[in-house]
């Protein structure tokens, strides 16, 4: 029987190794380069965690240079079995407000330059009708429930390519083709995390309301950097506690 073993890939503000008991990095090669950064390994609550910086250590990689398929296959190769995979995101929502998390259950995929899977020799054509991990999901959304931290149980992710941020013509598209929040990252990541059948969740930390409120400034980096200061210790905190909860290895996202 495999052993549980948790990824937590880190977005812009939450790839902090120091969440973790015993760390060790560690370099690995996969046939589609090197990955973002060096993996850490550790542990919490006596469980097996690997963080990741998906942007590199001095977050220094752009959305469309990420190394999607590397850091994926490299966290496979470890071992890993769950990814819970953490975002910054612009809501579309009036009721998503920025510093709520949200845990996405569908995306929409607007990105244009990206490998989307690692088959490239022969046509698999993966099932995505529910690309999230249902359990995972419901793991993070009753233990934020606990924590009171406020939070949606559901949402539709569209990822753009970036880096640049939306026009307003295409926030208020967004909108009517009925996604809720948006980012640059969730494709390819939770696409590949199935097609190697490693359970996927994201925490999506809502930041802005993008540019689609006319009455309010548009989004700005440093809109961004000020919200996840607040984002970052609310996620650390759910991390910490949802972590020692993840007790199961079957999974419909393993077929």
């Amino acid at each position: 029987m495999n052993k549980i073993k948790i990824a937590v890939i880190g977005g812009s503000g939450i790839d902090d190794p120091k969440i973790l008991k015993n760390p060790q990095e560690i370099a690995i090669e996969t046939p589609f380069g090197n990955p973002a950064a060096k993996l850490v390994t550790g542990q919490i609550a006596g469980r097996d965690v690997v963080v990741l910086a998906r942007h590199g250590k001095e977050h220094n990689i752009m959305p469309t240079k990420v190394p999607f398929r590397a850091n994926i296959w490299a966290l496979k190769e470890i071992g890993c079995t769950h990814i819970l995979a953490t975002t910054a995101c612009g809501s579309l929502r009036e009721e998503i407000k920025p510093k709520d998390l949200i845990f996405p259950d569908q995306f929409i995929d607007f990105t244009k330059h990206r490998n989307l899977t690692f088959f490239e020799d022969k046509v698999i054509h993966t099932p995505m009708a529910d690309p999230f991990c249902l359990k995972l999901r419901g793991l993070l959304a009753d233990t934020a429930e606990e924590l009171r931290i406020s939070h949606h149980q559901k949402g539709t992710n569209v990822t753009i390519e970036g880096p640049r941020f939306s026009t307003r013509a295409e926030s208020h598209m967004f909108r009517i083709i009925g996604a809720d929040i948006i980012n640059m990252t969730t494709v390819p990541e939770v696409i590949l995390a199935r097609e190697l059948g490693i359970c996927y969740a994201s925490i999506a930390m809502a930041t802005d309301y993008d540019c689609w409120r006319e009455s309010e400034e548009a989004v700005t980096w440093e809109m961004i950097l000020k919200a996840m200061e607040f984002n970052a210790e609310n996620v650390k905190k759910l991390l910490l506690e949802v972590i020692p909860k993840i007790n199961y290895l079957e999974c419909s996202c393993k077929k």
